[in-house]
């Protein structure tokens, strides 16, 4: 866990085995930011390794073996950063290790490099990406400023990686998956869910939430933690928040209410400990992103931020890519693409697409991601899918994974209740969406259903 004997400024040359992956980009571009030697290895090209190459980061796609650039050959200034999504038998990574380089997860480099500013933490298992970005922006906007290390592309930054020199405040996307989290020392953290995932790493549930129990009682004694109000985890200096309506009111610290979207503006109500904050205008609509929107409120209050700075960034946030990423939107047809991949995230997303647009017809492209999480959701996939009007599935994406006897999408689709619905391949599901003309169209999954989005688009506008 913890590596007191290595320290970051003691390495020139940082090479990363899995650099096109969303976290590791970020950690590369830090370090390339700073002038050092940056290069790595990913399995195949994407569009954000095209941009690292821009950057001037060295990639290839083949594995090297012991074929490694000279100048990543000095084993004791030289830190190799990996993914565990690398295989135990990958050439590279064995070459590095047989021959007495640093290796260390990316979480680990993660925690090193934040244990030297203040560190704010977004964890849970849904929302992380979309309430850093958002953390990371009002706190950009404001006179604090902040450096970031975000699970998605930011799109006011159009970046995952933030850097700003004068502040000490880093916003980090605490990640609860092989917990990465425990490595980190947060000064503040924002937590806002801790319902069950990555049952395949953890085992059940209540080892899950001892995982998160354990990352809370990482913050410093002097910190704050902010939770949503589901959580029942006990902690000193906890500021509770949630979303509140007449039908089901909550008591929190901070509270959202009266939720509304006309003439393309969405806005909230906010109820602070000690005042209320009328008509909130926010960038992204949608319940979800208004609780999202209210942890930070609660954060950025506690740091201090004003209430005029905190209006206009919100108001300006643009979103992360594919978190509810509007691709087409006019009086007949809308299309989003959104990277829920578990069923809580699927109703929420369903939530906010009737409150935008009640009475619309939704077909929803899911491609699930991983047959241990499919499985162990299987029930609540098939519930949270069949409030669509339509269902289409895509193949289950296996990531590191390999098949479970009877887990299959065409299982999945057969316990769907939805009155239409079909199992198509990602070509098939281009070609039938290509002829919708009205409604609202959901890509929806965390695999490589992303690859189809721009298509699907351009096939749409097309039309």
């Amino acid at each position: 866990m913890d590596r007191p004997n290595v320290h970051i400024k003691s390495f020139d040359n940082f090479y990363f085995l899995g650099v096109g992956g969303i976290g590791m980009s970020a950690l590369a571009r830090y370090f390339n930011n700073q002038n050092l030697n940056v290069a790595g290895y990913d399995k195949t090209s994407s569009p954000l390794t095209s941009v690292l190459e821009s950057e001037g980061i060295d990639i290839h796609f083949d594995d090297l073996g012991t074929n490694i650039d000279e100048r990543y050959c000095d084993v004791h200034r030289t830190l190799i950063v990996y993914t565990p999504a690398i295989p135990d038998d990958m050439g590279e990574l064995n070459h590095f290790i047989s021959n007495g380089y640093t290796v260390l997860k990316r979480a680990e480099v993660l925690g090193l490099i934040t244990r030297n500013s203040k560190a704010l933490g977004v964890a849970g298992t849904h929302g992380k990406t979309t309430t850093s970005t958002m953390l990371a922006h009002i706190l950009n906007e404001s006179q604090l400023g902040c450096n970031a290390f975000l699970g998605g592309i930011a799109t006011n930054f159009n970046s995952n990686f933030v850097s700003h020199d004068m502040s000490p405040w880093t916003v980090i996307e605490a990640d609860e998956f092989d917990r990465s989290f425990l490595q980190l020392s947060p000064f503040g953290s924002i937590v806002t869910s801790t319902d069950a995932d990555h049952l395949d790493i953890y085992g059940d549930t209540k080892v899950f939430l001892d995982g998160f129990r354990q990352y809370i009682n990482l913050i410093d004694p002097n910190g704050f933690v902010v939770m949503h109000t589901s959580i029942d985890i006990p902690s000193p200096n906890k500021i509770t928040y949630g979303l509140s309506s007449v039908d089901h009111p909550i008591e929190a610290d901070f509270t959202v209410s009266n939720l509304r979207f006309s003439e393309n503006v969405f806005r909230m109500d906010v109820q602070l400990p000690n005042e209320t904050w009328s008509d909130v205008e926010l960038g992204v609509p949608g319940t979800h992103n208004a609780e999202n929107a209210l942890a930070c409120i609660a954060m950025c209050v506690k740091l201090g931020v004003s209430e005029n700075e905190i209006r206009a960034a919100l108001k300006s946030f643009a979103g992360v890519k594919r978190r509810f990423e509007y691709h087409l939107r006019t009086d007949d047809l809308v299309y989003i693409d959104d990277y829920a991949h578990h069923p809580t995230e699927i109703n929420a997303l369903i939530d906010s697409i009737e409150l935008l647009y009640p009475g619309k017809k939704i077909t929803g492209v899911f491609q699930p991601h991983l047959f241990t999480r499919t499985r162990d959701f299987f029930d609540e996939f098939a519930s949270a899918l069949s409030r669509m009007d339509e269902v289409i599935l895509l193949s289950i994406y296996p990531a590191r994974e390999n098949p479970i006897d009877g887990i299959t999408s065409d299982a999945l689709l057969n316990k769907i209740t939805a009155n239409q619905k079909q199992l198509l391949s990602p070509s098939e599901a281009i070609e039938y969406l290509s002829k919708i003309n009205q409604g609202v169209i959901l890509t929806i999954g965390a695999g490589d259903i992303d690859r189809i989005v721009l298509t699907i688009k351009q096939r749409l506008i097309v039309t």
